[in-house]
């Protein structure tokens, strides 16, 4: 079986965003994960119109070339690591559309997640957590939350995330319980394939 392909996804698109900061730093702890290989997925390069279309992509497939485009890039990955910044105690809006767009690609994969801003984005987290159920991915426990304290930092202070040692193992936490959940549930996807064939 060859390694799990975990999408890391940076869910805001505003001029001066600390999500991408935050992702290469991710993908750069995840080298050290030999049983994942990961890719950054930036939502700039998937321009989403506002989800309006007739019905649920449940019912309906949207067959636009940016609906599709995005679809596709989520199909063909076994898990994922959102990267969110907290909004208003939620999620961003560019995210919340572009969840919208999705059915079956991301079934019985694993997520994990990454939050950042007030009590380290855990009310966004949790609002991911519970769209994720609804698209039967399988939301996992252990993330990790960047406070005001760092996040300012890094932001206005010239602060590297060396600064916050505590901080990384949270990452490698993260990343051992994904590794583990993106492995099973593709072996299981495979093997209903297999019976399905």
């Amino acid at each position: 079986m060859s390694k799990p392909r975990i999408g890391i996804i940076i869910s805001t698109t505003r001029e001066g965003r600390f999500g991408d900061r935050v992702a290469r730093w991710v993908a750069e702890l995840a080298v050290a994960q030999t049983d994942i290989e990961t890719e950054i997925v930036d939502l700039r390069d998937y321009p989403l119109p506002f989800f309006e279309a007739a019905a649920s992509p449940a019912y309906v497939p949207i067959e636009t070339p940016e609906a599709r485009k995005w679809a596709n890039k989520i199909a063909e990955l076994d898990g994922y690591i959102f990267i969110t910044a907290e909004y208003n105690h939620s999620i961003s809006g560019v995210l919340k559309n572009a969840v919208d767009y999705l059915f079956a690609e991301p079934n019985r994969k694993p997520a994990a997640f990454v939050g950042y801003g007030a009590v380290g984005g855990a009310r966004a987290v949790e609002q991911l957590r519970l769209m994720a159920i609804e698209l039967d991915i399988v939301p996992l426990k252990k993330a990790v939350h960047i406070n005001m304290e760092p996040m300012l930092g890094l932001l206005r202070e010239g602060k590297d995330f060396a600064d916050y040692p505590y901080l990384a193992p949270t990452v490698t936490t993260m990343l051992d319980e994904l590794s583990w959940y993106a492995q099973t549930l593709k072996a299981g996807r495979q093997s209903a394939q297999r019976d399905a064939a």
